[in-house]
């Protein structure tokens, strides 16, 4: 779907009283304040000076933020004639030791520099990333000074926290609340972090003073510690892994660039007023910034898919920020299957589902890289966030952009092949972090794994000397149960995906094939119901433990071949490396087995939906049941174990359970089967 937004010019997207709070209290009071009474020569804060600026009140059980701002615009004015005039040798002489507690000195240097710089862009970006590392550095003291107690996910609770205050004072912790910490404040984390504010609402003495109150805390933190005998230690940032997997899009070259800056001003999807931000954006991605790039990039993805969703909702009103007693329209609820209300949201029917799964995939999913999250609470490390996250991220958001202008110029760009090759790729997208697709991967995974062990070297001789193993029999049952089961599910095999072959089972060595067919077969991942989630959940273990008994089977083959040729094994460890090689051959097919079930159910996942309650609590034992034999399976063939011929009479049970549960036909590829011949 295309569309342009119209409309009236959008003047702010700040609430009425947002506006006055952030843009107009802070400069009610004229009278000036001496800078001296705020800080000292030496750099030292006198907090004595700020916490007198909190007002509270009548009952005492609360703070008054309007008046609160309105008595602290004199003190952060000054603050900020002060800061922005201060070479910077002498900034670093004052206040670079009371910043190392943030565990990122490197970043107030910069943030000197912006508040020096006329772009009102960069103070929103230094307010941002100053935001999410106080919010980490407060988050370490309360990890590592606090005990018994989880750290706060969110920065309000933090701040609310009784331990902080005891580190810091209550008055300090107001005087935090007033600028980040809530919705009745300032509140400017969450204003900015949302895409709410434009570049030049946010007053740059407000930076400023979020400067100093920082040095101030490391300076009461120092104290601290000092009486205490406390050290305090950072938690390591998060290390964003599998971004391989996410790379769809190839990187953006200086053509798609060029383009891109004239779809930018094109563009209805960009308001006018938050045009700098972009164009800030692209700067910091020529000059390296990967991670500047993204944080401006989320927050105008926020800012244009909120006003989408207020226009296909027809709820014009939450394109502005929230009153204090209401929540603001964030990510969260734009990307939600439905409204508060319980109606559906129109914007992913907007959108398509391949839109949709990217920002899930990015933004939400637990396995994803969670760019917003990560990046907002100062959990990776700035200068080393990833070049491909930014380019992957700004690809999108150029295809988004291209949906919102005139078909005309539309038709002009798509001409040009790096342009229309990025609009077929995000059109294709499917979900790479969604749990069906993590399911997938990992039955891969280990279908390679199982596939390497027929390449296992084994000795000569192992392979000639007799052993009695007490499971022969049972060995012969079970391959027979194998290939019997086998066969059964391979009926179940969609129509259109079964390879033409010779009558009769399908041989051992086109196992593999199928898998890989079965893999390939799409599965809707987009707002899966939590019985789906649950069933996905159970066969990941299942997976899991599958994978773990490849790799422990394939270490100890090694190991006891370099044993045997060495001579360095006893009589009873020889037969139990025999024993281990027979157990192999019945382990190789019953894993592929499993595995063949897995996908089976896996491409037919949300015909749980059409169980009732009894069904499906049976299907989860059934399921249970075979997760319980690849957990005993994986503690049988632990190398201090060696528990070969226990290995086989588990397989034998797990076995006679699979064929008893199938033979009832309450698999989900059967009830897929009952459903496609109803509708024929």
């Amino acid at each position: 779907m295309h569309g342009i937004l119209v409309g009236e010019p959008i003047a702010t997207c700040l609430s009425p009283s947002v506006y006055d709070m952030i843009c107009k209290l802070g400069f009610e009071v004229r009278e000036s304040c001496d800078i001296s009474s705020i800080v000292t020569q030496n750099g030292e804060v006198c907090w004595k000076k700020i916490t007198d600026c909190m007002v509270y009140t009548e009952s005492a059980q609360g703070l008054d933020h309007p008046e609160s701002v309105r008595l602290l615009g004199p003190v952060c004015q000054a603050v900020h004639l002060h800061l922005s005039s201060l070479p910077e040798g002498q900034f670093e002489m004052r206040y670079a030791p009371a910043l190392q507690w943030t565990g990122v000195p490197e970043l107030f240097p910069e943030i000197l520099g912006a508040l020096r710089s006329p772009e009102s862009p960069s103070i929103c970006l230094s307010l941002m990333k100053l935001s999410s590392c106080l919010e980490r550095a407060l988050g370490d003291v309360s990890v590592y000074l606090l005990i018994g107690k989880d750290c706060p996910f969110l920065l309000r609770d933090l701040l609310a926290s009784e331990e902080l205050a005891q580190v810091f004072g209550q008055p300090v912790m107001d005087v935090l609340k007033v600028f980040v910490g809530s919705p009745r404040g300032l509140n400017l984390r969450n204003v900015l972090w949302h895409g709410f504010a434009a570049p030049q609402e946010v007053p740059p003495k407000y930076c400023s003073m979020m400067v100093l109150l920082t040095a101030g805390l490391g300076q009461l933190l120092t104290g601290f510690l000092q009486q205490t005998n406390f050290t305090l230690a950072h938690r390591p940032f998060v290390t964003l892994t599998s971004l391989e997997d996410l790379i769809v899009f190839p990187d953006v070259t200086s053509e798609v660039l060029s383009v891109l800056e004239e779809v930018m001003k094109k563009s209805t999807f960009i308001l006018k007023i938050m045009l700098p931000y972009w164009e800030v954006a692209l700067t910091k991605l020529k000059s390296h910034r990967f991670a500047d790039c993204a944080i401006l990039l989320l927050m105008q993805l926020e800012t244009g898919l909120r006003r989408v969703f207020a226009e296909v909702n027809e709820c014009p009103k939450r394109l502005l920020t929230a009153e204090s007693t209401a929540l603001y329209t964030t990510f969260d609820e734009i990307l939600a299957k439905h409204l508060n209300d319980g109606k559906i949201n129109q914007l992913p029917l907007f959108l398509g589902e391949p839109a949709m799964e990217f920002l899930w995939d990015f933004l939400n999913h637990q396995e994803g890289p969670r760019l917003r999250d990560r990046l907002s609470h100062g959990e990776v490390s700035l200068p080393e966030f990833p070049k491909e996250a930014a380019s992957q991220l700004l690809a999108f958001c150029f295809v988004l952009l291209l949906r919102f202008i005139d078909e005309d110029l539309l038709a002009v760009f798509k001409e040009k092949a790096a342009v229309g090759s990025l609009i077929n790729l995000a059109g294709t997208y499917v979900s790479r972090c969604h749990p069906a697709s993590q399911l997938k991967k990992q039955v891969l995974s280990c279908e390679g794994s199982v596939g390497a062990w027929p390449l296992l070297p084994l000795p000569e001789e192992a392979e000639r000397e007799p052993v009695r193993s007490e499971g022969d029999s049972e060995t012969d049952v079970c391959s027979s149960l194998i290939t019997e089961i086998v066969a059964e599910l391979c009926c179940h095999v969609p129509e259109t995906h079964r390879a033409a072959h010779l009558p009769g089972p399908l041989p051992p060595e086109e196992w593999p094939r199928l898998l890989h067919v079965l893999c390939s077969i799409p599965v809707q991942t987009l707002f899966c119901p939590r019985a789906v989630l649950e069933v996905l959940a159970v066969l990941r273990r299942v997976s899991v433990h599958c994978r773990r008994v490849c790799g422990q089977v394939a270490v100890c083959v090694e190991l006891r071949r370099r044993q045997w040729e060495d001579r360095s094994l006893r009589s009873r460890q020889r037969r139990n490396y025999l024993r281990l090689v027979r157990s192999m051959k019945l382990l190789s097919p019953m894993l592929y087995l499993i595995l063949l079930l897995i996908a089976l159910e896996l491409i037919n996942i949300h015909m749980v939906l059409g169980k009732n309650a009894s069904e499906y609590q049976q299907y989860l034992r059934f399921l249970k049941c075979i997760l319980q034999y690849t957990e005993n399976l994986a503690a049988c063939t632990r190398q201090d174990r060696n528990k070969w011929d226990d290995a086989v009479r588990l397989t034998h049970t797990a076995l006679l359970k699979i064929w008893t549960f199938i033979e009832k036909k309450q698999m989900l590829m059967h009830l897929a089967e009952k459903s496609t011949i109803k509708v024929v």
